[in-house]
């Protein structure tokens, strides 16, 4: 893809121009930077504005104000079934029926109560593998839910680190791990994507060897869901988990996704810590003793729905409809492939892309990894109104994300490392 090109401003502005996607970017609000919009690279940690959000509030206020415990069955948008608004939106995202998916709570949240429908250790069976250095949230909850268990995390939890002296994990190390422990393995928990390389791992083959041992397969896809199109329910992952706030553009704190495969989802004798809101809804409201879950992802459902902390994602997730996340993906291999393609042509690097090479391994974001001045050269990219973020040590992450970037706003990335370093 390299080939087609190079280094003049001129070829972003025809990229821009030829872009289908290009209108969207005028659809959110820009931090400013000296009265101008900032370039923003940061969608790996928190998506920005859709600028549709502040209407979409004043809907919800609007029910609230006019018909108060109404809107419950009334107003605009009845709030009785506000988690499900976004089930046809999300099911195409994340590949699976839209009865094996609802939002509720938030990532680490679901993340818990998903473990514990799906870890049942043994005297033999009671290992779960995970990578190394995942996100603290990701540790945490894994050795706390082993510790729940009694076990100790330094023999029910296997790490998974890359060889000495590379930054990746290769599949086939992950598969063989799978295979050396698979008597003793209850689970494989992976991320789907690494936070701090940004590699995208193959959940399918995964998936398919934990299957082979008889083990659970479930992912964390914080850093997938709106980044990269997956296909959960046709690679038969088991569960999965994520949050909103990234990509996906919901707002800070907002509410999270779950997935939950239909084999599990429609058995009512599925464990799970259960709620007035999982609950079937044809006995729902008859306040009686005994939970009956709904058949489908939403037999999770623990609290009412959190209509203001849904609100943002719904809103945004009308652009992904208008979209498509195929065509968004596209576009993201196009901005990614032209950022590594100027990174190279940059004179006296003094860093690593520590992203895989290989662009089907990777999303919106090419980690970069200076051996001298790394946080040095962050500062100045956001008193230069580019904002980024630096990750100990030495990792400057650059997440162009397809809705709102621009081959323009790679550019003047480049432009200027270039110009200043």
């Amino acid at each position: 893809m390299s080939g087609v090109f190079n280094t003049s401003f001129d070829f972003a502005k025809q990229a821009d121009k030829n872009d289908e996607l290009a209108h969207f970017k005028k659809q959110f609000h820009f931090p400013k930077k000296d009265g101008k919009d900032v370039i923003y690279f940061c969608g790996n940690s928190l998506g920005l504005q859709p600028i549709a959000v502040e209407a979409a509030i004043q809907t919800e206020l609007q029910s609230w104000r006019d018909v108060a415990v109404g809107g419950y069955f009334g107003g605009t948008n009845p709030w009785l079934y506000y988690q499900d608004y976004m089930k046809v939106s999300l099911a195409k995202i994340v590949g699976c029926k839209e009865d094996e998916v609802t939002v509720m709570n938030t990532l680490t949240v679901n993340l818990h109560l998903l473990m514990l429908s799906f870890y049942k250790p043994t005297s033999e069976r009671f290992k779960i593998i995970m990578e190394a250095g995942a996100f603290p949230s990701d540790q945490y909850a894994v050795e706390t839910l082993v510790r729940h268990f009694g076990l100790d995390p330094a023999t029910a939890i296997i790490e998974i680190a890359p060889k000495p002296g590379e930054k990746i994990l290769y599949t086939e190390d992950i598969i063989d791990t799978i295979e050396t422990h698979g008597n003793s393995l209850a689970m494989v928990m992976f991320g789907g994507m690494n936070y701090y390389t940004g590699q995208l791992f193959d959940m399918k083959r995964i998936t398919e060897a934990a299957h082979d041992v008889n083990a659970i397969a479930g992912f964390d896809l914080a850093h997938v869901v709106g980044n990269i199109p997956v296909h959960l329910h046709e690679w038969q992952v088991d569960f999965a988990v994520w949050c909103s706030y990234k990509y996906l553009n919901g707002g800070p704190g907002a509410v999270g996704g779950v997935y939950v495969n239909e084999y599990f989802a429609s058995d009512v004798r599925t464990p799970r810590l259960g709620g007035w809101w999982g609950n079937d809804e044809k006995t729902r409201f008859k306040m009686e003793k005994g939970f009956i879950p709904k058949t489908n992802a939403g037999g999770w459902n623990i609290s009412t729905a959190q209509v203001f902390n849904m609100v943002c994602l719904k809103a945004s997730l009308q652009m992904f409809e208008e979209a498509d996340i195929e065509k968004l993906r596209v576009k993201s291999l196009q901005l990614t492939a032209y950022l590594e393609y100027l990174l190279h042509q940059l004179p006296n690097q003094k860093f690593e892309i520590i992203t895989p090479v290989d662009s089907e391994w990777r999303g919106a974001q090419l980690s970069l990894y200076f051996t001298e001045r790394g946080k040095e050269i962050h500062d100045k990219m956001i008193e230069s109104g580019i904002i980024v973020d630096y990750r100990e040590p030495g990792v400057i992450r650059v997440a162009p994300a397809p809705l709102y970037c621009s081959f323009g706003d790679v550019y003047t990335f480049y432009e200027i490392l270039r110009d200043h370093f």
